[in-house]
């Protein structure tokens, strides 16, 4: 290899699985030994979106369950209570397109921390207002964040994300994917343990032999 494989990971803030896998993704992102690169895939932005009702909450309320079984992860499903909100991911994704524009290193960090706002504590990541809050602790100017946020440029490098998470072939959040020497393969669709993912890496950064166990349990946005 001439260069650190690279790894990258699309997923979407408002993605479960993807909260659900955060843990990990966190564990790879700080590995010294490969190069990390967050996409925003799109999962339900601008026309896409959902109105929050009956049929919706049942689906979410499903899935959220079953993400916190496997992932131990926590969820605030009083946020499912809300009347005549819309389930549209396309700020969220502005969002933490903004901050790797402005400060790349924290990408993955602010990811995690608007997926824990929403997830586990019933914040409105679609909301504007919450962003000056939400920013709170990050290395960025809080009023250059919210002016470029608010900018045509970053709609336009969210979209440029969701165009190349679908050049990547990727169908479902959340997917890893490994770049070795110029040549892409998909590390894992859907869930996947940590154990899992040293693993995989071990054989392709460390020449050891991958074992034959697989990813074990899937789910991309909830599908299995």
């Amino acid at each position: 290899m001439t260069a650190k494989p690279e790894v990258i990971y699309v997923g979407d803030p408002m993605c479960s699985w993807c909260w659900g896998i955060a843990p990990t993704v966190h564990h790879i992102a700080a590995r010294d030994d490969v190069e990390f690169r967050t996409v925003v895939g799109g999962l339900r932005p601008g026309p896409s979106a959902e109105a929050l009702d009956d049929r919706m909450r049942r689906f979410l309320a499903h899935h959220w369950e079953k993400v916190a079984e496997v992932s131990g992860q926590p969820f605030d499903e009083t946020f499912l209570d809300r009347e005549g909100w819309v389930y549209d991911t396309e700020l969220p994704a502005i969002a933490v397109t903004t901050m790797r524009y402005l400060a790349e290193p924290e990408t993955v960090g602010f990811f995690t921390h608007l997926q824990r706002s929403f997830y586990a504590d019933g914040v409105d990541i679609t909301d504007p207002a919450r962003y000056p809050e939400l920013i709170d602790g990050f290395v960025v100017d809080e009023n250059t964040f919210m002016d470029e946020m608010r900018s045509d440029d970053a709609r336009t490098r969210a979209w440029q994300d969701f165009a190349e998470a679908r050049e990547l072939g990727v169908a479902g959040f959340p997917t890893l994917l490994l770049r070795v020497d110029g040549m892409t393969q998909v590390l894992s669709r859907g869930f996947a343990s940590q154990d899992y993912f040293d693993n995989q890496l071990a054989h392709w950064v460390e020449g050891r032999q991958p074992d034959s166990a697989g990813p074990g349990e899937c789910g991309i946005d909830g599908i299995c």
